[in-house]
């Protein structure tokens, strides 16, 4: 017999994999099943629904893509905002060059948000967790004056955008050299304002 737990755990890795190779209108719940070696029933005793599945999966990557951008700001009375933002940015790359499947299935969200408000509105609410991050960061070393109090806000924007866009190359398989970009957007835009 199964361990309930196991087996939740094997569906959820199932959908992630095969709604990320073949996107949620070409697989079907039987699919996972099959592939988890259960019944189509068994599936629906976890999720009641397909949609159900495709919800608590999306709840599972927006919690692990708020792990991936989140910073402790007691770190920043340990290292410098540069070293903070440099091994923020490097985490993020090499996580994202491990498992480019996790990039695929987000842009099948991505997708869905332009059809559901659900996932728009939940998308939206990431994004700006996601710049709120790195604004709360330069606040922080603002006040603990490592850093000028000067269009921090813009500037933590546009690393963002650059944060994001280098996880979106990442999935085209665009051969750069991530980290130097990331850590050379970083130095252009600490330039001037460090104390």
């Amino acid at each position: 017999m199964r361990d309930k737990e196991q087996t939740h755990k094997q569906i959820i890795e199932t959908a992630f994999s095969m709604f990320s190779e073949k996107g949620f209108d070409q697989t079907s719940m039987a699919n996972i099943a099959a592939e988890v070696g259960i019944t189509k029933p068994a599936v629906y005793y976890y999720f009641k629904s397909k949609d159900d599945l495709i919800k608590g999966l999306f709840d599972i990557i927006a919690k692990e893509i708020q792990s991936i951008t989140s910073i402790d700001l007691k770190e920043m009375n340990d290292m410098d905002l540069r070293t903070v933002l440099y091994s923020l940015g490097k985490k993020a790359i090499s996580l994202q060059k491990q498992n480019l499947q996790f990039n695929q299935l987000f842009n099948q969200y991505l997708l869905l948000a332009s059809r559901d408000s659900y996932y728009s509105e939940k998308i939206t609410e990431i994004q700006q967790k996601f710049f709120n991050t790195f604004y709360d960061l330069f606040k922080h070393a603002v006040k603990m004056k490592a850093i000028k109090d000067e269009n921090i806000l813009i500037k933590s924007q546009l690393l963002g955008l650059v944060f994001d866009n280098i996880t979106n190359f990442i999935l085209t398989d665009t051969k750069l050299d991530f980290e130097l970009v990331w850590r050379e957007a970083v130095d252009n835009t600490l330039r001037g304002i460090e104390l």
